[in-house]
């Protein structure tokens, strides 16, 4: 099968000294991370992180293992707070918001490790995404008053809308935990969608997915991004998934920045080259 290619968006400089896709020009960032760090104990594990990306951008985080990607991703949804700099999320300052703050301020991610309520439905499991929209009264709740219904039966047919995104309509009655593997993956990156966010963050959403499953997730990153309007900022070990559809892309190593840029600068970036590879030996003198 020959490999599909995505159009990307012209990425242009922006006056703090990042790059965002053309079409995004003139609207507000959805993520301006400046000089951002955390310290456990004397070790920094990210340091001077400074990232923006445009409302509607596809950005990739890559690096070797340990290199702080995740902690970066922690950092966005306040599971750590930062000992230093500042996250804006759609211009607005995240600090001392709570997790839950920042996913009702529309952050949104999936983990590397699947983490999905197995013993519910697959629908149920996009239901409970949804709760950033539901606004039924307790006591309407408990006393299934007509308002409930009338939100039970939205709430059905939105999870049934956006299992559709992913042909996974007519699994919405099974256990999330008897999905294939590569289905669970799917059904997490659905939960996440069902909270309305601004900005999707996906760990490593190909692991564990054979070439065929990366190919369609490839199709459908891009589905999510032109049907919702929203910005997704994804960690991944695939770099042809990676170089395929990101944007911009930023390159970790022992938790600092050591390269920005398209897909074709960071395929020609000796830094890069050099963290993935390691470095080349000097041939010994003869």
């Amino acid at each position: 099968m020959a490999e599909k290619k995505f159009e990307k968006g012209r990425m242009v400089p922006v006056p703090s000294h990042s790059i965002i896709p053309e079409r995004d020009l003139g609207k507000t960032p959805i993520l301006e991370c400046t000089h951002l760090g955390i310290d456990f104990g004397g070790l920094k594990a990210v340091d001077d992180f400074t990232l923006t990306i445009g409302r509607t951008e596809i950005a990739g985080l890559i690096g070797p293992n340990g290199a702080g990607k995740t902690t970066v991703f922690n950092l966005l949804t306040k599971v750590y707070h930062p000992t230093r700099g500042t996250i804006l999320l759609d211009g607005i300052d995240t600090a001392g918001k709570s997790t839950i703050q920042i996913n009702r301020m529309g952050i949104a991610r999936t983990f590397q490790n699947i983490r999905l309520f197995s013993n519910l439905s697959v629908e149920d499991n996009v239901k409970i995404g949804l709760h950033n929209q539901e606004k039924y009264s307790t006591l309407s709740a408990v006393l299934r008053l007509p308002a409930y219904w009338k939100k039970e039966k939205a709430a059905h047919e939105k999870a049934l809308e956006l299992l559709s995104i992913f042909d996974m309509q007519d699994m919405a009655g099974y256990k999330a935990g008897s999905l294939p593997y590569g289905a669970q993956r799917r059904l997490e990156i659905v939960r996440a969608l069902a909270t309305d966010p601004k900005l999707l963050l996906l760990d490593e959403p190909a692991a564990g997915m054979n070439p065929s499953e990366t190919a369609e997730l490839m199709e459908n990153i891009a589905k999510i991004r032109d049907t919702f309007q929203i910005a997704i900022l994804l960690i991944e070990h695939d770099m042809n998934l990676v170089m395929g559809i990101c944007e911009g892309i930023c390159v970790l190593n022992f938790g600092q920045i050591i390269a920005k840029g398209t897909a074709e600068d960071i395929q020609n970036d000796p830094q890069v080259i050099e963290a993935y590879l390691g470095k080349r030996k000097e041939a010994a003198p003869c």
